[in-house]
C-alpha cells in the first residue's frame, strides 16, 4: 500500500484514441532520404536528400534567393572573415557571376583576410605564438593598404568597401582571381565594410587615420540603407559567420529604412553559423522578418559543409 494517502493513479481506461491512418503528420514516406550512387552527379545527390527540417529550409531559401534574381531585386550577402579563411570565396565569386550575390556586407576581418590571399596567398597567423612577441597583426602591408584605403575614400567621396577593392585591384594582386574584394570591384558589385574600431589589426598601426575609417565606414553604412531599401518586394539578406556586428547594423539599416517612409514586405532573411546566437537569431532572422513581412531562416554547421551546400542548390535546384 501506498504511503500517499491523499493521491492515487489516474485511471487510463477511459483515455480516447483514433486509427494512426486519420493522423496527419510531419514526416512522410515521401520525404525520406535515397541512397547513394557512385554513378551520382552532384545535382542527383542533392536531390536524395531527406526533405526534413534543414534540407527543407535549404532548398526553401534556395528558391527564394533565385525568386530574388529574376526579380532583379538584392541578394545581399553579409559575410564574417571566417567565410574567407575556410576558403570559401571562389564559390562566392561565382554565385556573383550568376547574379546571385547582388551586394557584400562585410566586416572588417574580410578586409584583412582577403586582401592578405589576394596579396601573398596565406592569411590567418599564428596569433598564439605571434601574441607574446608583440607581433600579432603587425604586417606591414595589410595595415598600410587597408589605411591607405580610407584615406582615398574620404577624399573621393565613397565607402571603404569600394575603396579597398579598388586600392588591392590598382596593385594587381598575384591572386586577384580568388579575391572577393578585387572580383567584386571589377563587376561592379556594392562592398559595404562595417568596422568595429579596434577590432581589426590594422587599427593600431602608425598610419591608421580614425577618422579616415569611420567617415569611410558610414559612408557605407548609408549606401547600405539604399540596398536595404530595394530589398522590397522580393529581396534577400544573407548573415554568414558575423556574431554581433553585421546583424546590428543589418537592424539599424531596416530602421532607417522605415524612418524614412519605406516598406520592407516579401523580404528574406537567413544567418548561417556554426550556433545561433542571439543577435543573428533577433536581428536578421526573426524582427525584420516579423507581422508577415517576410520569412527567416537560420541553418546551422559549419561555414565549409553549408556554403558549398547552398551554392549546389542554388545551380542544382532549378
Amino acid at each position: 500500500m501506498s504511503i500517499y494517502k491523499d493521491i492515487e493513479p489516474i485511471n487510463l481506461s477511459k483515455v480516447k484514441t483514433y486509427e494512426l491512418a486519420s493522423r496527419p503528420s510531419k514526416v512522410n514516406l515521401e520525404d525520406f532520404a535515397e541512397p547513394v550512387a557512385e554513378e551520382d552527379t552532384l545535382c542527383s545527390f542533392l536531390a536524395k536528400l531527406p526533405n526534413i527540417l534543414a534540407v527543407k529550409s535549404l532548398r526553401e531559401l534556395a528558391e527564394r534567393i533565385r525568386s530574388a534574381s529574376s526579380r532583379k531585386k538584392p541578394v545581399i550577402w553579409g559575410i564574417g572573415g571566417h567565410v574567407i579563411k575556410t576558403g570559401l570565396a571562389p564559390l562566392i565569386i561565382d554565385l556573383m557571376d550568376r547574379g546571385l550575390v547582388t551586394a557584400l556586407a562585410v566586416n572588417g576581418s574580410v578586409l584583412v583576410h582577403d586582401l592578405e590571399i589576394a596579396m601573398v596567398g596565406f592569411t590567418s597567423e599564428d596569433v598564439d605564438s605571434a601574441l607574446g612577441k608583440g607581433d600579432f597583426g603587425a604586417a606591414l602591408e595589410t595595415g598600410e593598404i587597408l589605411n591607405n584605403a580610407a584615406r582615398i575614400a574620404v577624399d573621393s567621396e565613397t565607402g571603404l568597401g569600394e575603396a579597398v577593392g579598388k586600392e588591392l585591384t590598382s596593385r594587381d594582386p598575384a591572386n586577384r582571381n580568388v579575391s572577393v574584394l578585387c572580383a567584386a570591384y571589377e563587376r561592379g558589385i556594392p562592398v559595404t565594410a562595417h568596422l568595429a574600431i579596434g577590432a581589426d589589426i590594422g587599427h593600431f598601426h602608425s598610419s591608421c587615420d580614425g577618422a579616415a575609417l569611420g567617415a569611410a565606414s558610414h559612408t557605407d553604412f548609408r549606401l547600405l540603407c539604399s540596398l536595404v531599401r530595394e530589398m522590397n518586394g522580393g529581396g534577400a539578406y544573407l548573415n554568414y559567420g558575423s556574431a554581433v556586428v553585421l546583424p546590428e547594423v543589418f537592424l539599424k539599416a531596416v530602421t532607417v529604412v522605415k524612418n524614412l517612409g519605406g516598406e520592407l514586405n516579401d523580404i528574406t532573411t537567413a544567418n548561417f553559423d556554426f550556433i545561433q546566437q542571439y543577435r543573428p537569431s533577433t536581428n536578421v532572422v526573426r524582427r525584420p522578418t516579423a507581422d508577415g513581412a517576410g520569412k527567416g531562416f537560420s541553418i546551422t554547421g559549419h561555414h565549409e559543409f553549408t556554403l558549398p551546400l547552398l551554392a549546389a542548390e542554388l545551380i542544382c535546384g532549378k
